[in-house]
């Protein structure tokens, strides 16, 4: 008898905990607020900056006010200095931030992030006319360009072929027209700046298929807003399955890079 006692009295508080865990009241604080703050840098094209109105537009922009909408929510833009955008969000100055923000192990000792919805990083971009890349190994003898002081460089490094020869520009776009006018072979360049590129200038360049390194993208909540997170994470993942998110995504970057089979 005692110890069918002691089993139930167990089975208590397992269960008890598991509802304190899950209702730590991070959903029921933004659902009676009627909005969910959302920190970020408003100056990172394509995932959230300011058109010549002023206006806030973006991937990012357009995904979070989709969820909000879900949700039955409003969201609200706080611009915030991206040095100490962590340290703001601990400090409870917003609930979550969404810019494009790549998952880390060192982040993600800070805070929780969502499942990635981007896979970021570094990517082959060649002249749409070309034929002869039809993947990321195809890179052979070829003169490749990249942004100097850029991630592109560290990424140069790790081709399995090294280029015939590197040229640094002192922006993507320069590297770009240098491409253009067959200069050079190919742009090794930030994922989805190199996209936002292309569905700016459609027929001009294309991606050769593969990343040359991987950067994911998350959602990032306090650590205690497990409730807050799990909800934005379950309309994320329904976002993917109808194909609302891919559809966002074919907006700003011309195709769908959202759907992790993808990746």
């Amino acid at each position: 008898m005692k110890k069918l006692v002691l089993l139930m009295v167990s089975a208590l508080l397992v269960a008890f905990a598991a509802t304190a865990f899950a209702a730590d009241g991070s959903w029921n604080r933004v659902k009676s607020a009627g909005k969910l703050v959302i920190g970020l840098d408003d100056a990172f094209p394509p995932m959230g900056y300011r058109d010549a109105s002023g206006k806030l537009i973006g991937f990012d922009i357009d995904a979070a006010e989709e969820v909000g909408k879900r949700l039955g929510i409003k969201i609200e833009w706080q611009p915030t200095a991206w040095d100490g955008v962590i340290h703001s969000l601990n400090s409870k100055k917003f609930d979550a931030i969404w810019n494009g923000m790549t998952i880390t192990d060192e982040r993600a000792k800070q805070v929780a992030f969502t499942k990635p919805y981007i896979m970021d990083g570094q990517i082959a971009v060649v002249k749409f006319s070309e034929k002869r890349f039809k993947k990321i190994a195809d890179l052979k003898n070829v003169k490749i360009g990249a942004q100097k002081g850029s991630s592109a460089l560290n990424a140069v490094k790790k081709l399995p072929t090294a280029p015939a020869e590197l040229k640094e520009y002192e922006d993507n776009p320069k590297a770009l027209l240098d491409l253009e006018a067959g200069r050079i072979d190919v742009v090794v360049i930030d994922n989805v700046t190199g996209r936002d590129f292309i569905a700016k200038r459609p027929g001009q360049f294309k991606v050769v298929p593969g990343f040359i390194s991987k950067e994911p993208f998350g959602v990032a909540f306090r650590k205690e807003d497990k409730e807050l997170r799990e909800k934005v994470q379950k309309t994320l993942d329904k976002m993917v399955k109808d194909g609302s998110l891919a559809k966002i995504s074919r907006k700003w970057f011309a195709e769908d890079i959202t759907n992790p089979k993808k990746w």
